[in-house]
């Protein structure tokens, strides 16, 4: 039951997590790239007709492509569920619970999960209602998205390594 606990437990975080983190780190550019966009008509928006469409076209496409990503970081969230629970489960039936690198690694989790659903999330959602209604987006706060972003990507790549090196295990990795 432990090694299909674990098993559970691996695919939840490679198919939940992993997701969020790509998606995530993809974001502020993304919003850059909308963000710089030069509406139809405008000046620097090309050389003619075909180049002004192109860029409409495009600005339209890179919308796309964050609010996608937002819905992934959204969902796969919800989804990342799965993992503390089936980590609990295993834990549990590994008879682990009270281990420090277990402890450190719920408590980088928790972290993790906190930064996200406090930082990444709303800001996520506000740079879109932002370039929704096509109001500028400063670069300071892509700026910071990204880095609380690369704080939620360090944190779990910690956690990760916790769990393959185990501290203290007598598995000999």
């Amino acid at each position: 039951m432990t090694k299909f606990l674990l098993s559970l437990h691996v695919l939840a975080a490679i198919l939940a997590i992993g997701p969020v983190t790509v998606a995530a780190s993809m974001f502020p550019q993304a919003v850059r790239r909308v963000a710089v966009a030069v509406p139809v008509g405008t000046a620097g928006g090309g050389d003619g007709a075909a180049g002004a469409g192109a860029g409409a076209g495009a600005a339209q496409d890179d919308m796309s492509t964050v609010r996608l990503l937002h819905r992934i970081c959204r969902v796969y969230s919800g989804l990342g569920v799965a993992v503390p629970v089936l980590g609990f489960a295993t834990a549990a039936a590994m008879g682990v619970l009270g281990d420090a690198w277990l402890i450190a690694s719920i408590t980088l989790t928790a972290a993790a999960a906190g930064i996200l659903l406090a930082f990444v999330l709303p800001r996520q959602e506000e740079l879109l209602e932002d370039l929704t209604g096509r109001q500028p987006v400063e670069r300071a706060r892509t700026a910071r998205l990204a880095m609380f972003t690369g704080l939620f990507n360090l944190l779990w790549a910690t956690v990760t390594v916790l769990m393959i090196v185990r501290p203290g295990s007598t598995t000999g990795a």
